[in-house]
């Protein structure tokens, strides 16, 4: 699936990937490929992006936002984000 992380500045990330964990408001929650079509608000934390089934990841430090999901791209509307 695409994934592309916005802030108000610039793209921070923009790719295919196997999977995304990041903050919702409510606690923690996974995108996989395939995912159903939501919108959820997002609360400051980790974000994780799974780049394949091996477990090859990168972390992010997010502000809070608010995430997209739609015909399999995933976009994530945040205040800033810092890469661990």
């Amino acid at each position: 699936m695409q994934l592309e992380i916005l802030t108000p500045e610039k793209k921070v990330y923009s790719g295919d990937v196997y999977g995304v964990q990041m903050p919702g408001i409510s606690g923690s929650f996974e995108i996989l490929d395939k995912h159903a079509p939501m919108i959820a608000a997002l609360q400051e934390g980790k974000l994780k992006i799974l780049k394949d089934r091996n477990n090859s990841s990168s972390y992010f430090q997010i502000q809070s936002g608010f995430v997209e999901v739609l015909n399999n791209k995933v976009t994530v509307l945040i205040e800033g984000a810092l890469p661990l």
